[in-house]
Order: structure tokens, then C-alpha cells, then sequence
């Protein structure tokens, strides 16, 4: 084989190893935010916070305010407050839709809905729609979230900002 022949290949399989990675983590995120909802449901919140880095935060609307949670010691005792344990006890699904992934090396960021189900009567019905941002980072655990920013899909700027300050 030729020098300029082997460089070609040589080439040719770093690109492949390069997407290859690239699919991988993507893979991996979905895996991780699908993750969250199971969890949530079933009251493991400890389990739910270990999909944050440690320090890492949840941000969300709350009475007009946006509040935040550090993980893991503020995070976890949320999926056990009370309201969360009705949701639970009642019948829910957070369910996470198919986000929109964009990878840099060992950092990422993702944009998309979120749907909490819930049980009522006989019937299911969406309690709530949100958009929500996440900020990943490549740990040594795998793929962790830095940040999750979930807003309510309410029809107001902050939604609508969020949704383009993310595809933007």
C-alpha cells in the first residue's frame, strides 16, 4: 500500500472513530434524560439526583419565580415532598420527548419537551407540557447534567425565549 493510500485510510477511519463518538454520546444523553422520568415516578430520588453532576443545578418555574435545586442534597428530597408524592401515589409519567442534541468534545447541550401525565379517574391526561434546556458535561460516572431549565409551555416569552436562545 501506498504512503498516500494508507494516509487516505488513515484518515477516512479517524472520521469514522469521530462519528462513531458522536453517535455514541448522543445515544448516551437520550439514555440519561429517558432515565429521569422512571425514576421520578417510582419516588428514587437519590437515584434521580445521581444524573446530575454533584453541585449541578434544577431550575424551574415555580408561582412566577424561577427556583432552582442544587444536586444531589437539594434534589433528592424534592421526589419526596409531599406534591410529588401524590403525583406518585396517583399515577404519573414524566415522560421526556426526543431533545435535539448538539455535542462540543466533552460538554453538550440539548433542547426539548417534556410531558408529565397523569392519572385521573380512568383516563390519562397531560398535566404539564415544558420546554427544557440541559447543560451535559462527560464525566468519569458517563454522561451527567450540569444544568436542566424547565419552563412551562405556556404560551409566554420566557418559553419562547428559551426554545430560541437554545436552537439559536
Amino acid at each position: 500500500m501506498a504512503d498516500q493510500d494508507f494516509a487516505a485510510l488513515a484518515a477516512r477511519v479517524v472520521a469514522m472513530e469521530k462519528r462513531i463518538r458522536a453517535a455514541e454520546d448522543q445515544l448516551e444523553i437520550i439514555r440519561l434524560l429517558n432515565t429521569y422520568g422512571p425514576l421520578v415516578d417510582s419516588a428514587e430520588g437519590e437515584a434521580a439526583a445521581e444524573l446530575w453532576v454533584e453541585g449541578g443545578h434544577y431550575r424551574f418555574l415555580h408561582e412566577g419565580e424561577l427556583h432552582g435545586l442544587k444536586a444531589p442534597d437539594e434534589l433528592a428530597p424534592m421526589y419526596g415532598w409531599p406534591g410529588h408524592l401524590d403525583l406518585v401515589n396517583t399515577g404519573v409519567s414524566h415522560f421526556t420527548g426526543m431533545p435535539q442534541i448538539t455535542l462540543d468534545g466533552d460538554t453538550a447541550k440539548a433542547v426539548g419537551y417534556s410531558y408529565v401525565v397523569l392519572k385521573d379517574g380512568d383516563q390519562w391526561k397531560i398535566w404539564r407540557a415544558a420546554v427544557n434546556s440541559w447543560d451535559l458535561a462527560r464525566t468519569d460516572k458517563g454522561w451527567r447534567i450540569v444544568e436542566r431549565v424547565s419552563l412551562p409551555l405556556d404560551g409566554s416569552t420566557r418559553s419562547h425565549d428559551k426554545m430560541r436562545e437554545v436552537m439559536g
